[in-house]
């Protein structure tokens, strides 16, 4: 049956969506073998990858990992830190098996991740770049979803309208943004209700 929706592009954030959030779990771990408050080393954490620049690919991962112990003291050498982290980033079989339903319906696709090389070694280790027409990682972009600039940027990359796109990300902060652009938007909290979404708008 022919998609009958204006949309035609769904731009997927990747941890917490498209696969577990492993940044989260990653940190929470480390937080609990550091007897740190969970909730305070996160938001530490997050504020520092981006701070330091190694989400925008202005610094290396050794640069953030030296910048968070000088904040928090947590222990650990930098690629047992790292493992702690991509070991927890799990593709959700069936988000991909969604975005592979998509594209049979002639529908676009797209990751859009403020991310960093990270992202890169993790598709090596269980490739699922192909699965996708393009993949938009903060990293190599030298931006981030923090920045309303980003959306336009992808948009016009993809030759789409706003209303022709819609965004799924877990950030409800990123999700103001986008919506604040004219994106469709999904606030993603379970799959369950992704699936309803993509229901409503006659997208599956």
């Amino acid at each position: 049956m022919p998609n009958a929706s204006p949309i035609t592009t769904i731009l997927f954030d990747y941890g917490g969506v498209l696969a577990e959030e492993g940044f989260t779990l990653g940190l929470e771990a480390m937080a609990r073998e550091n007897r740190l408050d969970p909730a305070e080393f996160f938001r530490t954490a997050a504020e520092a990858i981006y701070g330091c620049g190694y989400v925008t690919g202005k610094a290396t991962e050794q640069d953030y990992w030296t910048l968070l112990r000088s904040q928090t003291g947590i222990r650990g050498e930098d690629r047992a830190l790292t493992e702690t982290i991509l070991s927890r980033f799990i593709l959700r079989p069936r988000m991909i098996d969604a975005v592979r339903a998509l594209r049979k319906q002639r529908l676009n696709p797209v990751i859009l991740s403020d991310q960093t090389d990270w992202l890169d070694r993790l598709n090596t280790r269980q490739p699922f770049f192909q699965e996708f027409s393009r993949v938009f990682n903060s990293f190599h972009l030298g931006k981030t979803k923090r920045e309303p600039s980003l959306f336009t940027d992808v948009l016009a990359t993809l030759k789409v309208e706003p209303g022709q796109a819609l965004f799924v990300d877990d950030n409800p902060g990123h999700i103001a943004r986008a919506a604040a652009l004219g994106l469709k938007t999904h606030l993603f909290r379970s799959e369950e209700l992704f699936f309803t979404e993509l229901a409503r708008l006659g997208l599956a």
